[in-house]
């Protein structure tokens, strides 16, 4: 999933941390870095943005002010070195809430809220072009162990996310692979490997039963996340309606 996102904020040096944090994260693309909510303004209307790091103090029209003038804002976070704003923002439905100087592990967790935030406006990850070819190969190719392993997808049980690693539950064989759950569920097809938890990605070949909030896989029971339930449900009800 591809991230559009702008930054509004008068200070150059806040700006720059921003850009630099945004290119170390390679789904997500920084469209403009606005000085002013004016510059912005323009950009929402003739773009399609998916998030906006807002700051608050800012010269002409305050980031506040600026949000509630918006008919149909994107997914914001505020960025602010001001704690008190902190309701209000919230009142405007902001996603996150970030204290400058913001360290990047903090700045990590509002991209992952950002990232939920558009699977539930879209009921699930959008599937790419990439995974359309990876389907029609039923493979992909990953780093582990020194390695590249040609992964089967028929081989595949679920994966498990485990910070900066994923742990890839095959017939056969665990692999690890210093992968992130969020670039795999770039890598697989959404409809083959649907992600059902923050942590879990499964195989929806291999499902032998679903109950209540739980997928049972062979001897493995997978819990169903709240903010992945709806999509899942919605994939599953497609094969009943069959």
């Amino acid at each position: 999933m591809k991230i559009n996102c702008i930054i509004v904020d008068d200070e150059i040096h806040a700006r720059k941390i921003l850009e630099k944090y945004i290119t170390d994260i390679p789904h997500v693309k920084l469209i403009k870095s606005c000085k002013n909510a004016l510059e912005a303004m323009e950009i929402l209307r003739t773009q399609t943005i998916d998030a906006m790091f807002l700051d608050i103090n800012m010269p002409k029209l305050t980031g506040l002010n600026f949000l509630e003038s918006l008919k149909n804002p994107p997914i914001v976070v505020i960025t602010t070195a001001y704690r008190e704003y902190a309701v209000d923002a919230y009142e405007l439905d902001v996603i996150d809430y970030l204290h400058k100087p913001i360290p990047f592990p903090r700045f990590i967790k509002a991209i992952s809220k950002i990232e939920e935030k558009l699977q539930i406006r879209n009921n699930h990850p959008l599937v790419t072009q990439e995974k359309t070819e990876y389907t029609a190969q039923n493979f992909i190719f990953i780093k582990a162990d020194k390695k590249t392993i040609k992964l089967n997808f028929e081989d595949i049980k679920y994966i498990e996310g485990l910070g900066d690693y994923i742990k890839i539950h095959t017939k056969s064989k665990i692999i690890i692979s210093k992968l992130t759950i969020k670039k795999m569920v770039d890598l697989l097809p959404e409809n083959r490997f649907p992600r059902v938890h923050k942590s879990f990605i499964i195989s929806l070949d291999l499902i032998d039963s679903i109950e209540g909030n739980q997928i049972q896989i062979q001897e493995q029971k997978i819990p169903i996340g709240q903010i992945y339930r709806q999509s899942f449900i919605d994939l599953i009800n497609t094969f009943l309606k069959k």
